[in-house]
């Protein structure tokens, strides 16, 4: 599958964005799914993930509450909506198909991601 993130963009501490992941391919639907992200000389970390079916999903503690991961199987499209954030938050954000928390062993796609900077 390959997967191109978007909605990156600058925004105020205490502000709203939704990012989008469009898929390619016909398999999406099976795979669970996950935004994760990197903040400048940090390490990727997960952030979120949902199920194949969107009935079930898991969030990071540092965006409990805040961020919503949500999906559009017929779309092909993962989505998450930011809420509140912070300048904490900035960072690249990736999506990748998952496994609990972590991407799956065999996806190594990650591509370009979309940047989001959270100013003070």
């Amino acid at each position: 599958v390959q997967l191109q993130a978007s909605g990156g963009g600058l925004v105020q501490a205490g502000g709203s964005l939704r990012l989008s992941c469009a898929a390619s391919g016909r398999t999406f639907s099976v795979y669970a799914m996950g935004w994760f992200r990197q903040a400048p000389g940090k390490e990727r970390e997960f952030a979120a993930t949902i199920n194949w079916s969107g009935t079930s999903t898991d969030y990071a503690d540092s965006v409990k509450g805040r961020f919503t991961i949500s999906r559009r199987n017929a779309k092909n499209t993962v989505y998450l909506q930011m809420n509140s954030l912070k300048p904490e938050d900035t960072a690249v954000y990736y999506c990748a198909p998952t496994s609990g928390r972590y991407p799956r062993a065999d996806f190594n796609s990650w591509g370009q991601g979309t940047q989001l900077t959270v100013s003070s």
